[in-house]
């Protein structure tokens, strides 16, 4: 993780940020998932109630350049502006950032378990007087799955600094429970 490369969604009348923002991580999910190594890591420096304007992606100076060679922005040059792939300076920690899935709806879970054969409906009504619906204030992009069609939200956690990094493998989505990028 010595090498960075940031994009920046920029304004636009007939999108908002969001929703171009999320367009430019479906397309770096498809991306990441086609080249199937997991040492690409993301993250959001201006994430607030929202993941923000800039995305960042974390990884060796060959990753990153391989990466880019994919040509994966096709459609969304004119939406975004990007750096050049550069070494990472000045660190002021390290970042876990992660996925988290909140389990909004007790009640629909319940019913894919009963289509599934996973439980029993008097199972799951026993069940259903125990949940209780989660929220939370994460910052989240919509996405669409590929094989479903369903849209869902993305939420996405950036853990506590660290002094020291950490290393593993990064998900499809750049994103990773163990695996830290440079903060800075």
């Amino acid at each position: 993780m010595d090498h960075y490369l940031e994009i920046r969604v920029l304004p636009d009348p007939e999108f908002s940020e969001e929703m171009l923002m999320a367009a430019l991580f479906a397309k770096l999910h498809r991306a990441l998932g086609s080249r199937g190594k997991g040492d690409i890591g993301v993250s959001f420096p201006l994430h607030g109630l929202k993941p923000g304007i800039c995305l960042r992606l974390h990884g060796k100076d060959l990753a990153l350049h391989e990466l880019e060679s994919m040509a994966w922005r096709k459609g969304l040059n004119d939406y975004c502006q990007c750096s050049e792939v550069m070494p990472v300076s000045e660190v002021k920690g390290w970042r876990c950032v992660s996925r988290v899935q909140v389990k909004s709806s007790p009640q629909r879970l319940l019913r894919r378990s009963v289509r599934k054969g996973w439980l029993t409906e008097d199972e799951a009504q026993r069940r259903s007087l125990l949940m209780q619906e989660q929220h939370t204030n994460l910052p989240w992009l919509n996405m669409r799955s590929l094989s479903s069609g369903q849209t869902f939200r993305l939420f996405i956690r950036h853990g506590e600094i660290l002094s020291e990094p950490l290393t593993g493998k990064f998900s499809s989505y750049g994103l990773s429970l163990t695996a830290t990028v440079p903060w800075f």
